[in-house]
């Protein structure tokens, strides 16, 4: 067996004292970027989705909850501004059953009504105001992290005075703010901001 030989693939290589990859590490030429230990260079990564720019993230768990209670929330605002307002006018007609004719009876009928009706609308634009923030989390943006956090503590103080039936309302309100305030939830609101 020689180890001259061109053709045998387990003989020394001519003209060489050392065998190419055994030893140091080779240099890479100019212009190539360094590689890792076996592999090629990856790009970075990111907790969600692409780590380059214009990649398209995955909307973390929490967000997507948030976004779910929030869609829940405003329905039942939607329902509870329905409920209101026809309560406004079944009151109307319960006090002309009544038979109660004086003047002060109906002002007061009138007042209450008016009440109702405008908590009833109140709570209508409220409701549509965390629809639009749901159907806006897709989209990101800072102005809808913070709007989402406002709206859901303006509905967890309002459902404070409903206690002990606004305890549901009242979680879900401090949960759609602790998922969105949190890091993954700012990550993802914030994922289109460019970095200079």
């Amino acid at each position: 067996m020689s180890f001259g030989e061109p053709n045998n693939p387990y003989g020394q290589p001519q003209g060489q004292g050392q065998q190419p990859g055994y030893g140091y590490p080779q240099q890479t030429p100019q212009g190539v970027p360094q590689q890792g230990y076996g592999y090629p260079a990856a790009p970075p990564v990111s907790p969600y989705g692409g780590g380059y720019p214009g990649a398209t993230m995955e909307m973390p768990g929490g967000v997507k909850a948030a976004r779910v209670m929030l869609w829940i929330l405003s329905a039942f605002n939607l329902l509870g501004g329905l409920v209101v307002i026809g309560m406004s006018f079944a009151l109307d007609s319960e006090l002309e059953k009544s038979g109660a004719n004086s003047a002060d009876a109906q002002m007061l009928a009138d007042m209450g009504q008016g009440i109702l009706i405008v908590a009833g609308v109140v709570s209508l634009v409220f409701a549509v105001f965390g629809m639009v923030l749901a159907a806006k989390f897709k989209s990101g943006g800072s102005g809808v992290r913070i709007g989402s956090i406002v709206w859901a503590s303006i509905g967890a103080l309002f459902s404070l005075f409903s206690l002990p039936l606004g305890i549901v309302s009242l979680v879900l309100a401090i949960l759609i703010i602790v998922f969105v305030a949190k890091s993954d939830g700012a990550a993802w609101f914030n994922r289109n901001k460019q970095q200079y």
